[in-house]
């Protein structure tokens, strides 16, 4: 039996790799959906019924709406009498104390004010005194009345007959008796001599209001199993429509009896499956790339789950609406971070999932396919704030119209369409707009890079462009001139130019370690001559090394380090190398010490780079620039790298670089200012023939 070898090995960790997916993915969405079984209608009061006849299967209520039962149990809270103990202690030890102060008499009274007073308060506690605050809630309504309890018998009592603390304590003073002497009575402080007696039974009064809510009929009315309930083209109506949600929700009550709704679940786990393994199979055949990269497989069915769970969640304890959710920043982020149709894709299979979950389902599909057609169409390459802000505007108004098209297609009546939705819309649109501040956090996640941040980290104010046009001025007009080149270059190829751009400026900065040994910041004449070959070429080298040192210092992203890395590839200093071995002709050359760490150029950027790279740093060294000079020099450059094989394993075609040494060569001739040059006179017997040539 043979052995498996590394491709066999690399089929079958894929084939792992995409199963895994499906079946985790397949799982946490399928936990989630909410378990409705039985038909789904869409159905709307004063619509037509849009399906065949519906025939009642079993026996169902016809349960009343909530307003109805809400309704009702505010009329029985409010005919319904709250119970009071009544407490005779307090009387009692109130009025005691009273007695006991002033046995002696109210000084400047007569003492029969005493007995008068005693009197008074017995009169107010028999008819009940409770505490202010409760009394003022309860009194609202003149006619309320309450239950008071003394021992083992209850009596009604109206509110009105009973006292607050505070409306006892005025009682008093109706007495004309004890009105007359009220400056000398105030003085005794009689409020301290009334408290509340009657205190509310908390546990007696709940345990009545729910015996009396339990009452609330839930239904009015039967259906019959064999009764039509409604039929094609009958306008609904309130009687129906309250049919119509109790035949749903009877249908979901017997469902739910069902143990674990086998078939509701087998269902959505093919429905789920079915689209998820068509997704993994578009990305096996067209987008292979992304499952070799973990961040951009862990992004895509971070998308598609998650999305889908949302939706579930709000239905299944009908929090807001769905349509406030911002879909559209799915294929916005995969837009962004890769490829059109892929974000497309995508967004298709993540709202036909999230269909599942939701009523209204054609709606709810068409409306979401346009909104992200609408978001991936108005955003093909983020760089602004601005950008971002017209894409929400465009999702919201996209999404309006498509939803205003489909109420026009079922009613033509614009006075009676259902304009509630647009809210959602407007309120989606906002949300999309948070899409750019939670770019950070996928890039951080999942280690993308997004244009914003290339063109932050392109800003010359930066501190470590900055530095390095402070520290090598030549260094960094020389990256300039590159990153102009390369992005030219990647324009025209359709690659990213604003990724090769930045990779541009960073790429040489680890020849702020030691500038003086590059040419393009010397002056004069070059320490490396007067060095050994080897230890030159070591010096020239480390500016790769160094450069991801800084790197790392300053948390620049890994695929800006990637320039850094093989924007030489594992290429020698020539240089020192043939240097080295004409003056030691007899001796073997250990190549490694004139060898960049490389590796070679791995994306078509990368190639751009290097092409750019060393074309513009050999065309310094040109002793005349003219058209025929600068282009033997692209040609005979970049055939070179081809030669040596630096392009092996980037996707680079053949006509992306002939487009390269074209771009190079017209922008090289602009850039030093090549003229025509003017022919000479030919001489023939000493006769000038050629007549001079006009002005160019």
């Amino acid at each position: 039996m043979g052995k498996f070898n590394k491709t066999d090995k690399h089929y079958f960790r894929n084939i792992l790799t995409r199963v895994s997916l499906v079946v985790t993915a397949v799982i946490i969405i399928v936990g989630f959906l909410p378990r409705n079984s039985g038909p789904q209608f869409r159905y709307d009061i004063g619509k037509p019924w849009m399906y065949s006849s519906l025939i009642a299967k079993f026996d169902f209520p016809i349960y009343k709406t909530d307003e109805a039962i809400k309704g009702e149990q505010d009329s029985i809270i409010k005919a319904f009498e709250p119970y009071y103990n009544y407490n005779t202690a307090v009387e009692k030890e109130q009025i005691g104390k009273f007695l006991s102060k002033y046995k002696e008499g109210i000084p400047g009274l007569p003492y029969n004010y005493v007995t008068t007073i005693a009197d008074r308060l017995h009169r107010l506690y028999q008819a009940g005194i409770m505490d202010t605050p409760e009394y003022s809630e309860i009194s609202k309504d003149t006619t309320s009345t309450i239950r008071i309890v003394s021992g083992k018998k209850a009596t009604n009592a109206e509110i009105m007959c009973i006292y607050s603390t505070m409306t006892a304590y005025e009682q008093l003073f109706t007495d004309q008796k004890l009105a007359e002497q009220r400056q000398i009575l105030q003085k005794c402080n009689l409020n301290e001599y009334i408290q509340p007696n009657l205190n509310y039974d908390e546990e007696r009064s709940e345990t009545e209001k729910a015996d009396l809510l339990s009452t609330i009929p839930l239904a009015s009315g039967m259906v019959l199993s064999g009764q039509k309930i409604i039929d094609r083209g009958e306008i609904v109506d309130d009687h129906t429509y309250r049919v119509l949600n109790s035949f749903e929700k009877e249908t979901q009550r017997r469902s739910a009896t069902v143990s674990a709704i086998p078939s509701t679940i087998a269902g959505q786990i093919l429905f789920v499956a079915t689209l998820i393994m068509l997704f993994t199979t578009y990305l096996g055949l067209f987008r292979k790339d992304y499952f070799e990269k973990p961040r951009s497989i862990t992004m895509l069915y971070t998308m598609i789950t998650l999305f889908p769970i949302l939706v579930s969640v709000m239905m299944s304890h009908s929090i807001l609406n769905v349509y406030v959710l911002p879909f559209t920043i799915a294929p916005i982020f995969i837009r962004v971070f890769m490829d059109s149709r892929t974000a497309f894709i995508s967004h298709v299979t993540m709202i036909l999932i999230c269909a599942a979950a939701v009523k209204y389902q054609y709606e709810f599909i068409i409306v979401q396919l346009v909104a992200g057609l609408v978001a991936i169409y108005s955003l093909r390459e983020l760089s602004q704030r601005a950008q971002l802000f017209k894409t929400a505007v465009l999702v919201t108004i996209g999404s309006s119209a498509m939803y205003f098209a489909l109420q026009l297609m079922q009613d033509n009546n614009i006075t009676s369409m259902d304009h509630s939705m647009y809210k959602y819309f407007i309120v989606n649109g906002v949300l999309l707009l948070f899409a750019y501040p939670m770019m950070l956090i996928i890039e951080k996640a999942f280690g993308f890079i997004s244009n914003v941040t290339l063109i932050e980290l392109s800003n010359t104010s930066k501190d470590l462009l900055r530095q390095l046009s402070e520290v090598a001025p030549g260094t960094f007009q020389h990256s300039v001139m590159v990153s102009n080149l390369a992005a030219e270059i990647a324009n025209k190829i359709g690659a990213k130019a604003q990724l090769v751009r930045t990779g541009a400026m960073y790429h040489d900065i680890g020849k702020m370690k030691n500038p003086a040994f590059f040419t393009e910041n010397q002056v004069g004449t070059n320490p490396l001559d007067k060095m050994p070959r080897i230890e030159a070429a070591q010096i020239v080298i480390s500016h790769v090394t160094e450069g991801l040192k800084m790197a790392e210092k300053f948390n620049l992203p890994s695929i800006i380090k990637d320039f850094i890395n093989t924007h030489h590839g594992s290429g020698k200093t020539k240089y020192f190398y043939i240097s080295y071995k004409n003056e030691h002709p007899d001796e073997p050359v250990d190549d490694s010490l004139f060898t960049y760490p490389g590796p070679d150029p791995f994306t078509r950027e990368q190639a751009i780079l290097m092409m750019a790279d060393t074309v513009e740093a050999a065309s310094r060294s040109l002793p005349e620039y003219t058209e025929e000079s600068i282009s033997n020099l692209v040609n005979r450059l970049i055939d070179q790298q081809v030669s040596e094989g630096y392009f092996v394993y980037c996707p680079i075609t053949f006509h992306d670089i002939a487009v390269a040494k074209q771009v190079l060569t017209e922008r090289l001739k602009s850039i030093y200012h090549t003229r025509t040059s003017y022919p000479e006179l030919a001489k023939k017997n000493n006769k000038t023939e050629n007549t001079p040539p006009a002005k160019q």
